[in-house]
C-alpha cells in the first residue's frame, strides 16, 4: 500500500481483518470486536475494497483467506503489536509477541553469544525467532537501513561514533599452534613475526583487531593462508608450522584436542573489549531493548 493510499484508508479495518483472519466466522469475530454483524459485514466489504482481493472467501460453511489475505495476515501480526506499543508506551511481551531478531558477528560471536541467545529466545516466545548473519561487506549498510538489528564485535576503528554501544565483557587473544612446535611457555614478539600465520578474513578481508594492533605498531605478520571462521583456523593449523590467533573463549570449544597447545599472545595483541551494537533509533524500541537485555544476560553468564 502506497502512502498516498495509506491517507485514505481507515486503519481500524486492519484489527477487524485481523480477529475475521483468526475467527473465519463473521459472528464469532463480531462477538470479540463487540459489534453487530452487519457492522462487520460492511466492514468485510470495505476491507475487499481497500485491497481489491476477496481476502477471505467462504468455503463449507466457514471462510479460508485468499493468498493475499494469508499475506495480510502475516504482516499484521507483527505491525498491529508494535503499533499498539507506540500508542500505549507498552512493554514487550515475548510469550505475546511475533518477532524476528537479526544479529551479525563472526563464527566465534555466534558459538559464545549466539547459541546461547537462542536457546534464551526460544524459551521466552513461540512466534520470536533469530537469524544470525556474517560479516559482509554491506553489513554496516543493513544496520543503518534497519535490516539488522544488532552487531556483535570488537571496536575495531570502522564503525561511525553515531551507533550505540554497550560493552558485552573483556577478551583476551592466544596463540594456538601444533603441539610439536618448539614454543617454550612464553611466545615472544620476534617469534610471533617470524612465524607463517593463518589469517580469519572478517568482512574486508583482514582479521581486523589483530592487523590493526600491528599495523599501529609499524609491525606485520606473515599470513600464508587465510580463512573464513575462527573454529576452521583452529583445526587447520594441526599438523602444520602454522600460527592462529584467536580469542581465548574459543579454546574449550574443541574440547580434549590434545594435538593443539596455545599460549597468550605476545603485545601489542593482549586484551580487548567485546562490544554490542545498534542504531541509534532503536534506543527506545520496546523489542529491540528485550532483545539487549538478553544479549547482556547471556554475556554475564560467560
Amino acid at each position: 500500500m502506497h502512502i498516498t493510499q495509506l491517507r485514505q484508508a481507515d486503519l481500524n479495518l486492519l484489527v477487524v481483518f485481523k480477529v475475521l483472519a483468526e475467527e473465519r466466522s463473521v459472528s464469532r469475530g463480531a462477538r470479540r470486536l463487540l459489534l453487530s454483524q452487519p457492522a462487520v459485514t460492511r466492514a468485510l466489504g470495505r476491507l475487499r475494497d481497500m485491497f481489491k482481493d476477496d481476502l477471505l472467501v467462504r468455503v463449507s460453511g466457514s471462510y479460508e483467506l485468499t493468498p493475499k489475505g494469508q499475506l495480510l495476515l502475516q504482516e499484521l501480526e507483527t505491525t498491529l503489536p508494535r503499533i499498539d506499543r507506540l500508542l500505549t508506551g507498552g512493554d514487550f511481551v515475548p510469550s505475546q509477541e511475533t518477532m524476528h531478531f537479526r544479529v551479525a558477528g563472526t563464527d566465534y560471536a555466534a558459538h559464545l553469544t549466539g547459541m546461547p541467545l537462542l536457546k534464551l529466545i526460544a524459551a521466552a516466545g513461540n512466534e520470536l525467532s533469530l537469524e544470525f548473519l556474517p560479516f559482509h561487506d554491506n553489513t554496516l549498510h543493513d544496520l543503518s537501513r534497519g535490516r539488522l538489528d544488532l552487531l556483535l564485535g570488537p571496536d575495531d576503528g570502522r564503525l561511525p561514533m553515531q551507533y550505540q554501544r554497550q560493552l558485552l565483557y573483556e577478551e583476551e587473544f592466544v596463540c594456538v599452534f601444533d603441539r610439536g612446535r618448539p614454543y617454550d611457555s612464553k611466545l615472544t614478539l620476534a617469534e610471533y613475526l617470524e612465524a607463517r600465520h593463518i589469517a580469519i578474513s572478517i568482512g574486508n578481508g583482514m582479521q581486523t583487531e589483530v592487523e590493526r594492533r600491528l599495523v599501529g605498531s609499524g609491525l606485520k605478520i606473515r599470513v600464508a593462508f587465510t580463512v573464513p571462521y575462527f573454529k576452521v583456523a583452529l583445526r587447520a593449523v594441526e599438523g602444520t608450522d602454522l600460527i592462529a590467533t584467536v580469542p581465548k573463549r574459543m579454546i574449550p570449544l574443541e574440547g580434549t584436542n590434545t594435538t593443539l597447545r596455545y599460549l597468550k599472545a605476545p603485545k601489542p595483541m593482549s586484551r580487548f573489549d567485546y562490544f554490542m551494537w545498534w542504531h541509534p533509533r532503536m534506543n527506545s524500541d520496546a523489542a529491540h531493548i528485550w532483545l539487549r537485555n538478553a544479549v547482556r544476560q547471556v554475556a554475564e553468564a560467560l
